[in-house]
């Protein structure tokens, strides 16, 4: 390429400025000056298909993260405070484990099962330091859906053996155990589709659930939970339902239809356990700087409420439904009823994404804040890995806590150990001490799950924040609230999801489109209508979109073009895609039309198009507006510029 004057300095007031000298640019020039390399493709896939020391250690690091930090792992400066941060986390991950077990639609044994083998694996896989994997509330009821779905109340009524006229009753026993059944084939599945993902390198599909869609769907998921939740707080008997309309129209009415049956002594002591919590949870966001540790509300209740219901036999006495039976020991894997897979293959679906975009959301704001990185395809495998392989043990599916997260991240922890550390407290307390949960009442672990949503609620801020921001994330927002409260978590995904494409599809059909004009004294161009002291030149107009040209917008984008740029114009600069309808129509009434700002990508394009043509060519493309609008006033008015 011709040598170009370049001249770099600092004027009286230290502000750095260049002159540069070189002559207009155009594709054709540019195409004869800079030669493309010549694709070397068998030499590119020989190199990346080699196998070599160096490619199967990285592979094995990239597969087991712990390889890579376990060996320089610092004991002294570490694990102390791994230690403590484990414990903390552990004290909350208990009563979690056992509250979301009920959202789950299963015995809360198994919410301990989930608090213990899928965070042990996540310590070998995972790449975040401080996220805390196990049990929440919006997957764990994404999941009890599916379950009471595929067995309802209704497949297990059984008349009493003896042949009396009493009225039917539901066999709690079976009925759980195909529950169990179902959530344990459902998280499988779960795993295998975050495993696939990950290997096939799909771990930027988070991308696609907008923050707006993610924070309306667990609003409304939060609401679920709620309502799912009533009937344990007031001890009134009701059954599950699922499905369109089932929150607002079933679960609801028939909580509310219930509501004189309430069972006060369960009313009272859930609501004296709600009222606690509420009060601990803001001492500990208002003190946070002040705590060592943050005060662990969830488990005093739990011991508490255990302790009273056991000594004043709240079970027997007064009806107060408990936690039951939960066994000591872990159960040996067992193999699953592979029959229910086709009825749950696409909830797998909405619960690996929305599990993966919960995981790798916080994940990414903790390496953000501690300076490191986590590697979201690695996290779909570790995510996949620590679900498929719990399942054999019966866990349901899990992803990463915000709650748990934040107590592991404030009390110090550094690495995996901590959650490592936690596991291993969950492990004593199954293997160990489990029966002495026994007699923990319903009513407690409801107001529990209720007092950890709070945070989840206080995103209806957002509708304010959005409705100043943008109107179209704020509809995505609602959209995504209002389907999922009403039609169910699954299908309210669907909706969201369909509809914040249907938010790009419009953005792309309604481009912003402007009328550049001239900085004066510079090489720069804006809009004529947002800034001053710009200014067009005669005979020739600027015409700028800020979107690219495809079947669904071109005749909008034509009609702009039209109605900004008229026919008297001898030169039109276009700064996007173009079409040789427009450019032959222009060249029709005299006005020449020349492109610029097309980036390489879009010029290999128009080659692969055979665009340059006939009377298209190379010489009307241009790398700068300003190179192109040199170039029309040199054709104009047979003057020399220099920029």
């Amino acid at each position: 390429m011709e040598q170009q004057e370049v001249e770099v300095r600092e004027d009286s007031e230290s502000q750095l400025i260049y002159r540069i000298e070189r002559p207009v640019y155009d594709e054709t020039f540019i195409r004869s000056h800079t030669p493309f390399k010549k694709p070397q493709l068998i030499a590119h896939l020989v190199l990346f298909h080699r196998c070599s020391s160096h490619k199967a250690k990285a592979a094995l690091l990239s597969f087991l993260p712990i390889l890579s930090w376990l060996p320089s792992y610092p004991v002294k400066q570490y694990l102390f405070s791994d230690v403590v941060s484990g414990l903390s986390t552990a004290v909350v991950q208990l009563p979690q484990g056992l509250a979301y077990a009920l959202l789950a639609a299963v015995p809360p044994v198994y919410g301990l099962y989930s608090s213990f083998y899928p965070v042990l694996l996540y310590t070998f896989f995972g790449t975040s330091r401080h996220v805390s994997i196990g049990t929440f509330a919006v997957i764990s009821l994404m999941i009890g859906s599916v379950a009471v779905r595929e067995a309802p109340d209704s497949m297990f009524y059984v008349l009493p053996a003896n042949g009396s006229n009493a009225s039917a009753f539901v066999d709690e026993e079976a009925r759980d155990a195909r529950r169990v059944q179902v959530a344990v084939v459902l998280t499988s599945l779960v795993g295998i589709i975050q495993v696939l993902l990950g290997v096939l390198r799909f771990g930027f599909v988070a991308i696609y659930l907008t923050e707006p869609l993610v924070r309306g769907f667990t609003t409304a998921a939060s609401m679920h939970v709620v309502i799912s939740q009533l009937k344990y707080l007031l001890g009134v008997k009701t059954q599950r339902f699922g499905g369109p309309l089932s929150a607002v129209y079933v679960s609801l009415m028939a909580v509310l239809s219930g509501i004189t049956n309430t069972n006060v002594v369960t009313f009272i002591l859930g609501l004296v356990c709600l009222v606690f919590l509420f009060v601990i949870k803001d001492l500990n966001e208002r003190f946070k700087k002040k705590l060592p540790v943050p005060i662990p509300g969830e488990i005093i209740v739990v011991i508490v409420s255990t302790g009273v219901s056991y000594g004043m036999s709240l079970s027997a006495d007064y009806k107060v439904d408990v936690v039951g039976d939960i066994p000591t020991g872990l159960s040996a894997p067992a193999v699953q009823n592979f029959s229910l897979f086709p009825n749950v293959i696409t909830d797998s679906f909405a619960v690996a994404i929305v599990g993966f975009s919960m995981d790798i959301s916080l994940a990414k704001i903790f390496a953000l804040k501690h300076g490191y990185a986590v590697d979201g395809n690695q996290e779909l495998i570790a995510l996949g890995l620590c679900n498929f392989i719990s399942s054999f043990f019966q866990t349901f599916a899990i992803t990463s806590s915000m709650s748990r997260s934040l107590v592991q991240e404030s009390t110090g922890g550094k690495t995996q150990i901590a959650g490592l550390v936690a596991s291993l407290v969950v492990l004593l307390v199954v293997v160990a001490i489990g029966f002495v949960f026994q007699p923990l009442p319903q009513t407690v672990l409801a107001a529990i799950v209720m007092v950890n949503l709070m945070g989840m609620f206080r995103q209806f801020r957002d509708i304010f924040t959005l409705w100043r921001t943008s109107k179209i994330e704020l509809a995505i927002w609602l959209v995504a609230f209002v389907a999922s409260v009403l039609l169910g978590l699954d299908y309210g995904l669907l909706v969201a999801i369909a509809f914040a494409i249907l938010t790009v599809i419009y953005r792309t059909q309604s481009p912003r489109s402007a009328v550049l004009g001239h900085v004066n004294g510079t090489a720069l161009y804006c809009d004529v209508d947002e800034y001053e002291e710009v200014t067009e030149y005669e005979g020739i107009k600027i015409f700028h979109c800020n979107s690219s040209i495809y079947f669904a917008n071109s005749d909008l984008y034509v009609n702009a073009l039209k109605e900004k740029v008229i026919t008297s114009a001898v030169c039109v600069c276009f700064k996007s895609n173009i079409i040789k309808q427009v450019i032959k129509e222009y060249a029709a009434v005299d006005v020449q039309v020349v492109i610029a700002g097309c980036n390489r990508a879009l010029l290999a394009e128009l080659d692969a198009l055979q665009f340059f043509t006939g009377v298209m060519s190379t010489d009307m493309m241009f790398p700068t507006v300003h190179d192109a609008v040199l170039h029309c006033q040199n054709t104009l008015f047979s003057a020399v510029f220099f920029v």
